[in-house]
């Protein structure tokens, strides 16, 4: 019995330093930031308002636009969002934006949330 105990510690380890590596875009709790890309201190702005929360934030990566594209279009629906244009997203009564500025290799990508 307590080898297998043993055996499975290493598991049960590998697992939850996967739920604690999960991150998050900075003001929210439910849009993933994708992995490679940092949250840029200072850049977040939230407001809840009664129609809804806003939040703006950006995080930067040595990723390209397509991959950060094929992230956010594999996750974001599996979370309940449907796209509704380029870059854009919306679930319930909330639209989600992205955006990017600079070049592949040193991108930042900005996410604006917004009620719809």
């Amino acid at each position: 019995m307590y080898r297998r105990l043993l055996l499975a510690l290493p598991l049960c380890l590998i697992a939850a330093s996967r739920l604690r590596a999960a991150e998050f875009v900075d003001g929210t709790e439910d849009i993933p930031l994708m992995p490679g890309l940092k949250p840029v201190k200072g850049s977040s702005l939230i407001f809840d308002k009664p129609e809804g929360r806003i939040v703006e934030a950006q995080a930067q990566g040595n990723e390209s636009r397509a991959d950060v594209r094929h992230f956010y279009t594999d996750s974001l629906p599996q979370l309940g969002w449907k796209k509704t244009g380029a870059d854009q997203w919306q679930r319930d009564a909330e639209h989600l934006k992205l955006d990017f500025r600079g070049q592949d290799g040193r991108l930042t990508v900005g996410f604006t949330l917004s009620p719809h």
